[in-house]
């Protein structure tokens, strides 16, 4: 028993292996498989669905050999458990629905397969996506290879804690409040919420303009190598935008201004988080750029009770609609507080007035991007919460309690203002081993620069995985793995 030399490769390196030949898709994907058995039973972020991979990786192989390889040929891929698979369990993560049965494969997942990616393993979810934290009566709860003691946050968990872990070198996730973006640093992997509209969707959530699906994995090159393949427009989602240019990520940012936001209004943020990203303004100037601290006067009571309003006109009536009376008994505690939140600001303001304080946080962001190319802010004001916390009462900071834990993640600013792009990219680690990462926005549609400056910060810190200390204690540093090759 050896430990196994390739599950923490780049998406960029496997694929040059494959190439070159000295490794096969099939080779590749047993190794992973057998490392998935060694670590889950600690880390739970799969649904235990194994897709069907044989013939696809029988394809790959072939490909190589004939020289007809695509964008993806032969790299698996965790997918997100929301994101629908004909014929698959489509359970939005709840026991209520364990049993149903998707009727259609969302693009994104159509547009990874046809480019040789292989749908690999289903990644956990909280029940509906509705919390930032990864735990359920359906699955457990899903805990951070870097430290289990800790959360991987959500609602995109299983797939952020799947790459942390070695799982595959590249997944999918969505975002509607910062789903993405949160388990993207809590478990030290990058995570692209693109803009509204980039990435296609099924309906009705492709006419949710806070709803985005994107691409993570564990460097900015490979999550730019999966955007190219899932963006653009798509018959089935008749809102998608045209693709941008090609994304190929250039960490020099000569003449770039980057605003700097070590806190972001009245969210609350521990020191180790603002040293972590007060530390990253040495990276960007030495990449080119000129940088400059700023304050972001948004309040999170605004932005939440905003965020809320919109909830309960969209997304909480559909969570009624398929849960019904029978159903609301089975609830998880935060779905059932994030259902009567939304209910109360949406009776409070309602449609016109959920939009008049968009348009204020709207106005407040571009006033950022009147002056600046970037804005680098934390991704949450804690490296992680604890995996064992539910987080009904709130979470208290440095002596200040917030009465919602989500009150400590500026992220949902940028699912209101959602033509902004945004780029999330580990850049410390706390005391207690877990990751902080950081935000990267551009102005609506500039999806070049997050990458150009998420790049920096990348070639700043020094790479990650590849040296066996730089691991998550449960991903490959816990016991030995068989391998494949």
């Amino acid at each position: 028993m050896t430990t196994t030399p390739h599950i923490y490769l780049s998406a960029s390196e496997v694929l040059e292996r494959f190439r070159g030949g000295s490794l096969t898709p099939s080779a590749y994907a047993a190794e992973l498989l057998a490392h998935i058995n060694a670590t889950e039973g600690t880390i739970n972020a799969t649904t235990g669905e194994r897709l069907p991979i044989d013939e696809a990786l029988a394809e790959a192989d072939q490909r190589y050999a004939d020289g007809t390889a695509r964008p993806l040929e032969g790299l698996p891929v965790v997918l997100k458990e929301e994101q629908s698979i004909k014929g698959h369990p489509e359970t939005n993560g709840s026991p209520l629905f364990a049993d149903d049965i998707a009727e259609e494969t969302h693009p994104i997942i159509t547009r990874i397969a046809e480019a040789g990616g292989i749908p690999f393993v289903r990644s956990t979810t909280p029940e509906f996506c509705i919390a930032g934290y990864t735990r359920g009566k359906l699955w457990g709860i899903t805990r951070n290879p870097w430290n289990p003691k800790f959360a991987v946050g959500g609602s995109s968990g299983g797939s952020g804690a799947s790459l942390a872990a070695g799982y595959a070198p590249l997944a999918t996730g969505s975002d509607i409040g910062g789903s993405t973006r949160i388990p993207a640093s809590f478990n030290g992997v990058v995570g692209y919420k693109p803009p509204y509209g980039r990435n296609p969707a099924p309906a009705p959530t492709n006419l949710d303009r806070y709803c985005t699906d994107g691409p993570m994995a564990r460097t900015v090159a490979d999550v730019a190598l999966l955007q190219n393949v899932i963006s653009g427009q798509h018959a089935d989602d008749p809102v998608s935008l045209p693709c941008p240019p090609t994304l190929v990520p250039n960490g020099d940012l000569t003449g770039k201004r980057i605003a700097l936001a070590v806190t972001v209004g009245n969210y609350g943020v521990q020191q180790d988080v603002r040293e972590a990203v007060a530390a990253t303004q040495a990276w960007l100037e030495a990449a080119g750029a000129t940088v400059t601290q700023i304050t972001v006067p948004i309040n999170h009571d605004f932005v939440l009770e905003t965020a809320l309003t919109h909830f309960g006109s969209i997304f909480v009536p559909w969570i009624e609609a398929v849960v019904g009376e029978e159903g609301k008994h089975m609830l998880e505690p935060y779905t059932v507080q994030a259902v009567e939140g939304s209910r109360a600001a949406f009776a409070k303001h309602g449609v016109l007035g959920g939009l008049a304080r968009e348009v204020e946080v709207h106005e407040e962001v571009a006033k950022i991007f009147a002056e600046y190319d970037a804005l680098v802010c934390p991704v949450a004001g804690v490296p992680a919460l604890l995996a064992d916390e539910y987080y009904m009462d709130g979470i208290t900071i440095e002596g200040t309690h917030f009465e919602q834990y989500l009150s400590i993640a500026p992220t949902t600013i940028f699912n209101i203002a959602n033509r902004n792009p945004v780029l999330a990219v580990p850049v410390a680690r706390s005391a207690d081993d877990v990751p902080i990462g950081v935000q990267v926005v551009g102005a609506p549609y500039a999806e070049a620069i997050v990458f150009d400056v998420g790049a920096a910060l990348e070639a700043g810190r020094g790479a990650w995985y590849q040296d066996e200390s730089e691991r998550p204690a449960y991903g490959a540093r816990t016991g030995e793995v068989a391998s494949a090759v």
